[in-house]
């Protein structure tokens, strides 16, 4: 809660809670009504919600995973900012209720605390008493940030919906700590050794946090099971892969190897990350069919949703990212002349773990900064 409640904090807006600083652009015409409450006595409070309650996350997670093909993207905003709710079939209510779970409620649950999110409080600091024109100032005020309530509910929800999801996937990801003494190791006194353990290793844990992250957002053993029919031979050329850096450069092929050990230590989570997005690519397609999906449904539009959704869980963003840094580091490390050193073996084969790790840390920061920044450009 940020609370103003000095007539002369107002000529410093600068300094105002953001709202207010909305409130006093968009309508100056409240300055004064606001610096005569203040000067009775009373204060205003900001009051802003910073971690969704968990009955909510709840209520998306059930609404998202029993009917909406793991999707939040494409209903949550609009439920929130315009009330529309979701389409369930009967089917979908009826397989929900063996869980103790009720799709009506769970509607229910988000509508009615939504606009808790931001809140306009008065706050009689001398307890002399609100009188109704007070109350109705306040009213106008709350009816003035709606928009913004609104957004910010939005915002906060499926940021915390995406750490959610996150959860184990952080967990492997600092797991990757143990690979560095052991591959440095490993190379010291078998050559070769430390780079196909780096690079394996790294893989197989990248993997389990990758398929942990798509665990948190719905998708069932069963589905990511059928993934092992590409995953099983990628893991076999990759360890090839890995075999195959001290050959080439031995035969000085020097930013080859690097490319060969970076596409190596990242192609399982390379190839989970395509196959994901298909994934969410075929979900997509299927709610278009049952009519869940407003907007275009082009091809190419069903594409870019797909991208987006899979994209809101920053440990999935971050596996992405870095397995397409990897390469680069990896021809760094050779060109170098670090390819020996097993410290720097682990850090090129945990590239994509390492960005996904700090992606995740950082998913927060980012996303505060990006909806402040948002706020700032309306004021």
């Amino acid at each position: 809660m940020d609370v103003v409640s000095i007539p002369e904090e107002l000529d410093f807006e600068e300094s105002l809670p953001v709202v207010l600083r909305f409130i006093l652009k968009r309508y100056p015409e409240y300055k004064n009504k606001i610096r005569k409450i203040l000067s009775e006595g009373k204060a205003i409070g900001v009051r802003i919600v910073l971690r969704t309650p968990e009955n909510i996350l709840r209520a998306v997670h059930t609404v998202s995973v029993h009917t909406q093909g793991n999707y939040i993207i494409t209903w949550l905003p609009e439920l929130l900012r315009n009330k529309h709710r979701p389409r369930f079939t009967d089917e979908e209510r009826a397989r929900t209720l063996p869980h103790e779970e009720n799709l009506a409620e769970a509607v229910e649950t988000i509508l009615r605390d939504r606009l808790r999110f931001i809140r306009l409080v008065l706050i009689d600091e001398e307890n002399i008493g609100i009188r109704p024109e007070e109350q109705r100032l306040m009213k106008e005020l709350s009816e003035i940030i709606y928009p913004l309530a609104v957004d910010y509910s939005v915002f906060r929800v499926v940021a915390d919906n995406a750490r959610e999801r996150t959860h184990i996937a952080q967990a492997m990801i600092k797991a990757l700590l143990i690979i560095g003494p052991i591959a440095h190791f490993l190379e010291k006194f078998a050559a070769g050794v430390g780079k196909i353990f780096a690079a394996s290793t790294d893989d197989l844990i990248g993997e389990t946090a990758e398929l942990a992250a798509l665990r948190g957002s719905g998708f069932g053993w069963g589905e990511l099971a059928k993934r092992g029919r590409i995953l099983v031979p990628v893991f076999a050329l990759a360890t090839w892969g890995a075999f195959s850096v001290e050959p080439l450069l031995q035969a000085h092929r020097t930013i080859l190897a690097g490319v060969v050990f970076g596409l190596s230590a990242v192609a399982l989570s390379l190839t989970t990350a395509v196959q994901s997005i298909f994934m969410y690519r075929r979900n997509l397609k299927k709610i278009n069919r049952e009519g869940k999906v407003r907007g275009q449904t082009t091809p190419w539009a069903i594409t870019k949703l797909a991208l987006r959704q899979d994209f809101t869980n920053p440990a999935r963003l971050g596996l992405l990212l870095g397995s397409l840094l990897a390469p680069f580091m990896g021809i760094a490390g050779a060109v170098t002349g670090l390819m020996h050193n097993g410290w720097v073996l682990a850090g090129i084969g945990s590239t994509e773990s390492i960005v996904a790790g700090l992606t995740v840390i950082f998913a927060d920061w980012i996303n505060e900064w990006r909806f402040r920044r948002r706020l700032l450009k309306l004021i």
